[in-house]
């Protein structure tokens, strides 16, 4: 689901956030060596109302959200180039990658549940903690 503020032209905006984040995921996939920055997920992509920026929200897996945006925003010329050769529009937007906490604070909360529904008393013996 995608991430969007104008309403100039009504669902403009958000079937041009929807195109770009499926285009951008397709591009990330086949044609970036993203073995460093783990396994990238975009979440979302907010557009400003002029269609100038975008900022483009991930979710990162194995890798440190920092090195994932880095790489990202590195890259994020090269990935404009490609978007304008699908995109077919006058404007394409600039790209900026935002680590986005949401799905890992949602996992991080439903282990908390899970370990609270067990309870003391359950049988079930709770997960060691990771001493690292």
């Amino acid at each position: 689901m995608s991430r969007h503020k104008s309403k100039s032209i009504p669902g403009r905006n958000l079937r041009l956030a929807d195109q770009i984040q499926k285009d951008l995921a397709g591009i990330i996939q086949r044609e970036i060596d993203m073995s460093r920055a783990g396994l990238i997920t975009l979440s979302g992509v907010e557009l400003s109302a002029d269609y100038a920026h975008a900022k483009v929200h991930f979710t990162v897996l194995g890798a440190e959200p920092e090195t994932a945006a880095a790489l990202l925003n590195e890259k994020a010329g090269w990935l404009h180039s490609q978007l304008y050769k699908l995109l077919h529009i006058h404007t394409v937007p600039t790209l900026r990658f935002y680590h986005d906490p949401q799905i890992t604070r949602g996992i991080e909360m439903s282990m908390l549940i899970d370990r609270a529904n067990r309870g003391p008393h359950s049988g079930v013996p709770d997960e060691p903690e990771d001493q690292s």
